[in-house]
């Protein structure tokens, strides 16, 4: 199930979107839902911080949502980025496209 903390903090702010902890195939349609009402914000920060299971299906609604902002003149933001869903985004080889942040040394 989605978390439901995406919402616009008030006018002008950006747009955070949570994802989910299992970001798999079951929770692309909410998540997309969620995605195409960010385009309205300002800008939009995504969070997977605490995402702990995501597969393709997930990873590629982030890279198209990731190219329609910036098409739109948008250009969001990674407020958080897990292990899981760094190493994934690494192996598919879609880490680039998602413009995921340099990881912090321990």
């Amino acid at each position: 199930m989605v978390n439901k903390t995406a919402k616009r903090t008030g006018e002008g702010e950006a747009r955070r979107v949570l994802l989910p902890t299992d970001f798999r195939l079951a929770e692309v349609a909410a998540v997309k839902a969620e995605l195409i009402d960010a385009f309205d914000a300002p800008a939009v920060q995504l969070d997977g911080g605490g995402v702990e299971r995501v597969d393709t299906a997930a990873l590629q609604l982030l890279v198209a949502f990731r190219r329609e902002a910036l098409a739109r003149g948008l250009t969001p933001a990674w407020q958080g980025v897990s292990g899981a869903m760094r190493d994934a985004a690494n192996l598919l080889g879609l880490a680039q496209a998602l413009e995921l942040p340099a990881t912090m040394p321990a």
